[in-house]
């Protein structure tokens, strides 16, 4: 197997420049580190909402007094998985697009 062999980047440069470039940097690296931060959280919420639409799915079916109300609560549970998995991709894609 080959072995990769990393050197450290040649930079002799002092200037202002690469002070500047350096802080481009760091603002840049904070900038996605929020964006990847906050669609986590987005991420999160999702899980939570469609775990809480299976749940309430499952109740209302185990609730249900004939086969029709079964298919309604069914039918319910679906839309709410599928309107959470909606909301949290209109809302990742606000957020890479605002930063």
């Amino acid at each position: 197997m080959e072995e990769m062999k990393h050197s450290p980047p040649l930079s002799t440069s002092t200037t202002t420049a690469s002070g500047t470039e350096n802080r481009e940097h760091g603002t840049s690296l904070m900038s996605r580190l929020k964006k990847d931060c906050l669609a986590f959280g987005i991420s999160l919420q999702e899980g939570f909402r469609y775990v809480k639409a299976t749940i309430v799915g499952q109740a209302k079916k185990l609730k249900a007094k004939d086969e029709k109300e079964a298919a309604t609560a069914d039918l319910q549970a679906q839309k709410m998985q599928v309107e959470a998995a909606d909301e949290a991709e209109n809302n990742k894609k606000r957020i890479y697009k605002s930063m």
